[in-house]
C-alpha cells in the first residue's frame, strides 16, 4: 500500500520538526514537506500533491482560517488542524470545523514538545482518519454550508417550523453521538429543531477546553438552548446538552426527573466522553422513551449500546454513508442491528419530528 503523503504546515521549527518525526515513525505515512507559512505551503501542495496537510491555526502573514477558506474552495483536500488550549484557540478551530477541516490536534501552551510527544498517537490516528475522509468543496459564499447567511457571525436564530410539537414530546430525549466530522453534522440537527423539542443529549468526541465554545456557538445558532451538561442538573425539553471534554455523560432517573451525570473514569472505547456510556444509560433509563441519533464518526463507540437502546424500545436513526465525512460509527451500529432507519444527514432532523409528531398523535388518539 501506498504510504500517506502529508505536509505539515507550521511557523514554528520545532513544531515542524516533531510533526516531521511523529509522521515519519508511522508505517504507512511520510512527510514529504514541511512549509513555515500558507505561501510556502501553497507550492508544496501544488509541487507535491499530498494527501493531507496539517495546519497551524495562527501563522505570520496569512492565518491558517484564511488560508483553509481559501484552500478548501479552490483545491479541496483533508486538513487537520493544529490548534492552541486557549478559547481564541476553541473559537478558531470550531470556525476551521465549519470551513470543511476534517480534525483538529490540540497541541499544550507549555511544554509543547513533551505534549506533542504524547500526542502521537492521537496526532497520527487523526491524520490517517483524515486521509480517508469525504471531502466537500466549499462553496463560494462566505458562510459555512449548512449555516443560514449571517447567522453564525449574528447569532441569527432560524424562523421556527409550523405544527408545534406539544407538551406530550416532553417525555421524549433525544441521544446523539458523533465524532470526526460531527460538529458540524450535529450543528445541522439541532438547527432544525424547533424551540419545544424534546431534551437533547450529546456526546461529541472533543477535548476538555472546547466543548463550551462549541455549546456557546450552537447556542446562538438554535432555537433550542445549547449548554455543556452539569452535573445533577434536570434535563429539561428545549435544551441540548453537550457532554464536557474530558467527562463522561450519562442520564439518570430522579422521581418525575431525568437528571444529568457529568463523571471522570476510564475511557470507554478509548474515549472520555464516550457515546456508549451516554447510549448505555438511554437503554437503561429511558427505554422507549428515547430517540437516539448515530452521526459521522471514525470507530466504533456507541454501537453495542445503541443496539441495547432499541432492544429497550426505543427508535434509532443512523447518518447515511453519502452523508458523513467518516462513516466508521454508522456502519458499525448498522452492523450491530441498531438502526431503525438510515437516512441522509439533512433528513434526520425532519424524521425526528415526524417520528415525535405520530407518537404524539397516537398518544393523543388512545387518550
Amino acid at each position: 500500500m501506498p504510504k500517506t503523503k502529508v505536509v505539515v504546515v507550521d511557523d514554528s521549527a520545532l513544531v515542524r520538526g516533531l510533526l516531521a518525526e511523529i509522521i515519519n515513525k508511522q508505517p504507512d505515512m511520510e512527510c514529504i514537506g514541511a512549509a513555515s507559512d500558507p505561501y510556502v505551503a501553497r507550492e508544496m501542495i501544488r509541487n507535491l500533491n499530498p494527501d493531507v496537510i496539517t495546519l497551524d491555526v495562527e501563522m505570520p502573514r496569512m492565518d491558517g482560517i484564511d488560508f483553509l477558506s481559501k484552500l478548501m474552495r479552490l483545491r479541496p483536500m483533508p486538513v487537520v488542524m493544529v490548534s492552541t488550549l486557549t478559547e481564541r484557540g476553541a473559537d478558531v478551530t470550531l470556525r476551521a470545523l465549519e470551513l470543511g477541516a476534517i480534525d483538529f490536534v490540540a497541541k499544550p501552551k507549555v511544554g509543547v514538545a513533551d505534549g506533542l510527544r504524547q500526542l502521537a498517537e492521537d496526532i497520527t490516528e487523526k491524520v490517517r482518519t483524515a486521509s480517508k475522509a469525504h471531502v466537500r468543496r466549499l462553496p463560494p459564499a462566505a458562510t459555512p454550508a449548512g449555516t443560514p447567511a449571517g447567522a453564525a457571525s449574528a447569532g441569527v436564530r432560524p424562523a421556527a417550523p409550523t405544527a408545534p410539537l406539544g407538551r406530550l414530546s416532553t417525555e421524549k430525549i433525544i441521544f446523539i453521538g458523533a465524532s470526526t466530522g460531527g460538529t458540524e453534522a450535529t450543528k445541522e440537527v439541532l438547527m432544525n429543531l424547533p424551540a419545544d423539542s424534546p431534551a437533547v443529549v450529546i456526546t461529541q468526541h472533543m477535548p476538555p477546553g472546547f466543548t463550551r465554545s462549541y455549546a456557546a456557538r450552537l447556542d446562538g445558532l438554535c432555537r433550542i438552548r445549547v449548554k455543556e451538561a452539569v452535573d445533577g442538573e434536570r434535563v429539561l425539553p428545549g435544551h441540548a446538552y453537550i457532554a464536557p471534554g474530558g467527562h463522561h455523560l450519562s442520564i439518570e432517573r430522579s422521581g418525575a426527573n431525568y437528571i444529568a451525570r457529568v463523571r471522570v473514569g476510564e475511557p470507554v472505547n478509548r474515549h472520555m466522553p464516550s457515546v456508549e456510556v451516554l447510549f448505555e444509560s438511554a437503554a437503561r433509563v429511558v427505554g422507549q422513551n428515547a430517540l437516539g441519533v448515530m452521526l459521522t464518526g471514525m470507530g466504533a463507540d456507541g454501537a453495542k449500546a445503541m443496539k441495547l437502546m432499541r432492544d429497550a424500545g426505543s427508535y434509532n436513526y443512523c447518518q447515511d454513508e453519502a452523508s458523513c465525512v467518516v462513516f466508521g460509527m454508522p456502519r458499525e451500529a448498522i452492523a450491530h442491528g441498531a438502526a431503525d432507519e438510515v437516512l441522509p444527514l439533512q433528513r434526520i432532523a425532519p424524521a425526528l419530528l415526524e417520528r415525535l409528531r405520530t407518537t404524539v398523535g397516537a398518544a393523543i388518539h388512545r387518550v
